[in-house]
């Protein structure tokens, strides 16, 4: 640790609400806040989150194991991260010191696949506008698998 840097404690708040509108459909939101004011030390860099999305079960196409998400995300930053990027401070995953601050903006589609008794694939993809806070930067479309295992 720098001769700068002291602990401190970080904190927020997240929200998360599932409501089945029927057997095979269901409605999720989530969103999430923090101070934003300290400095970023794991996985990424969000002050303010908000998802929303709708999952669907495989039923209608006789996977009743499978389902398919779709969902919106937005994600912020604070004022004081803005300011700490765009003077060239340096984060986790981010600072180049050129930030046009945008808000992180995330479209995503995913399939979850029962392939055995014990073992899901799910294909996603994201397309991500003004990755990593940055206006000038994207969009980007991100392709991901998932493998899950239970025992």
């Amino acid at each position: 640790m720098a001769n700068v840097r002291r602990d401190q404690a970080k904190f927020g708040f997240g929200v998360n609400l599932d409501q089945k509108l029927s057997q095979d459909l269901g409605l999720m939101m989530r969103a999430s806040w923090n101070n934003g004011e300290l400095e970023e030390y794991a996985f990424t860099e969000i002050d303010r989150s908000f998802t929303a999305g709708i999952k669907l079960a495989g039923t209608l196409w006789a996977r009743p194991d499978d389902s398919v998400f779709a969902g919106l995300i937005r994600n912020e930053i604070s004022p004081a991260h803005r300011e700490y990027l765009a003077a060239g401070g340096l984060g986790f995953f981010l600072g180049d010191g050129r930030l046009n601050y945008q808000p992180e903006r995330t479209a995503e589609v995913m399939y979850l696949a029962k392939v055995a008794k014990v073992a899901w694939l799910a294909l996603d993809f994201q397309h991500i506008r003004n990755p990593g806070y940055n206006a000038d930067r994207g969009p980007v479309n991100v392709w991901g698998m998932r493998a899950h295992l239970e025992f």
